[in-house]
């Protein structure tokens, strides 16, 4: 299974980042493989359509989670939609490392 988790940067030393749809990176985690992929979000400083706009880019990696603060409110509808389940972790000075840890416990 795939996950999505919003970072502030593209480390796994990186924080958790609060935003969904304007987050500087998603990490792409693997549970299976193990593998991890850092994919810089392109919609980070549009003007307007950044959630929807990031909803399609981590569909399009084959996630069934994702992790992040907080998602807008157009998000959940699409979300559902695609079958693809949001997590909601208020805890900002987590690390992608810890979080990564979490998801194998």
């Amino acid at each position: 299974m795939k996950v999505a988790i919003t970072s502030t940067g593209n480390s796994q030393e990186s924080k958790l980042d609060q935003r969904f749809g304007r987050c500087g990176f998603f990490t792409i985690y693997d549970t299976e493989t193990g593998g991890v992929e850092f994919v810089p979000n392109p919609n980070k400083d549009v003007q307007e359509g950044a959630g929807p706009a990031s909803v399609q880019l981590v569909a399009s990696r084959n996630v069934s989670k994702i992790i992040s603060g907080e998602f807008g409110i157009k998000i959940k509808s699409l979300l559902d939609s695609l079958k693809i389940q949001m997590i909601v972790l208020k805890e900002p000075e987590k690390t992608i490392g810890e979080i990564i840890k979490m998801l194998n416990n």
